[in-house]
């Protein structure tokens, strides 16, 4: 018989050590209110930020160091605010969701929902994108700290320790 998803939750990590990243290219870390209201939240469900950085929205720049990050062991989630709109600049959900080895469609299904319910049809230009590179989950978010707080609150901080029990296992 399987567990319920209570069950899996009541089972999964209370604390995960966490990585954040801005994909900006104006943002420093004084005016960096998305990467700040995540390390707030998360901080204050009890998890680490043991990684934090800026840096431009560039594929150059993140695929390596998502991946990197990735692969240290440590690591059970990164998570990313901004470059996931349609303007040229934004590449975000491109170079993250070539790095998925599973992706969760899911979560950029259920955070566009979310979202219409807040900003009507502007919703559909997100780009957010979820899913797994190797064992560590991967959550991107537009970089409006509402978006920013609408994610974490309703859908990874939920879920976060189940997302990465399950990727573990």
């Amino acid at each position: 018989m399987s567990q319920s998803a209570a069950q899996h939750r009541a089972q999964s990590p209370q604390t995960l050590a966490c990585a954040v990243l801005t994909v900006s290219d104006t943002r420093t870390l004084e005016t960096d209110s998305g990467g700040q209201t995540i390390v707030d939240l998360l901080v204050g469900a009890g998890h680490r930020v043991v990684e934090r950085a800026i840096i431009p929205d560039e594929p150059a720049h993140m695929r390596p160091l998502v991946a990197g990050w990735a692969a240290r062991d440590e690591i059970a989630a990164i998570l990313l605010t901004g470059g996931t709109g349609i303007s040229s600049r934004d590449q975000t959900f491109e170079t993250i969701s070539s790095l998925f080895t599973k992706p969760l469609p899911g979560y950029g299904e259920l955070f566009r929902m979310l979202s219409f319910a807040e900003v009507g049809a502007a919703a559909m230009l997100s780009r957010a994108v979820g899913g797994l590179v190797g064992r560590s989950v991967v959550l991107t978010m537009p970089g409006s700290p509402a978006a920013v707080r609408l994610a974490m609150e309703r859908l990874i901080l939920p879920e976060l320790g189940h997302l990465v029990r399950e990727a573990r296992r």
